[in-house]
């Protein structure tokens, strides 16, 4: 592996999910998974504008990122017929041994083109192995670590081609807080 790959990203491959990879519990642990694939120089949770948006993506759900505890707008462009998957709130655990902790007190809020939409509890009870980047911001590291992941959850059906915005915010209910708006561009 290059430096470069260090940097921007491209960690191994990780083993095997012990979920469905279109589960709930599958999606959430994609999502870490997909965050761990990027270097410390950019990566889509700290995407000031959505220009990482779309990369690394996977071939059948596009994720969303909120925030390390800001406020962002982000603009990018989605595949047609493309499932969205995000959460409003989640924290990662690791090395974890274990189920992640409940958080009582998090809350989250999602709308759709300004409508609302339900959030979903998901939470990983088994570790999955997470091998990121060098400096990826999950994990920290190359090395393959155990991770377990709780969260404010949305899987949505893909949205008709044109413009859409989805607003969300979150927070584990003591003070730390995240925002995101996307305007999005479903591609025909």
């Amino acid at each position: 592996m290059s430096i470069f790959s260090d940097l921007f990203g491209g960690g191994r491959p990780a083993q095997p999910l012990p979920y469905d990879p279109s589960s709930p519990e599958g999606l959430a642990a994609r999502w870490v998974q997909w965050v761990a694939s990027f270097g410390p120089l950019r990566n889509p949770v700290a995407d000031p504008d959505g220009s990482v948006a779309a990369v690394n993506q996977p071939d059948d759900v596009f994720f969303l990122a909120g925030t390390f505890g800001d406020a962002v707008e982000r603009q990018c462009a989605v595949p047609a017929g493309r499932p969205l998957f995000l959460p409003a709130f989640n924290m990662w655990h690791w090395p974890a041994d274990e189920p992640p902790p409940h958080l009582p007190h998090a809350r989250g809020e999602l709308f759709v083109d300004d409508v609302f939409s339900e959030l979903d509890v998901i939470a990983t009870p088994i570790p999955f192995e997470v091998a990121g980047a060098r400096g990826n911001p999950a994990t920290g590291t190359r090395k393959p670590i155990p991770v377990t992941v709780w969260g404010l959850w949305r899987r949505l059906d893909p949205l008709p081609p044109g413009p859409h915005e989805i607003r969300f915010t979150g927070g584990d209910g003591h003070g730390f807080t995240v925002a995101a708006r996307y305007r999005i561009q479903v591609e025909a």
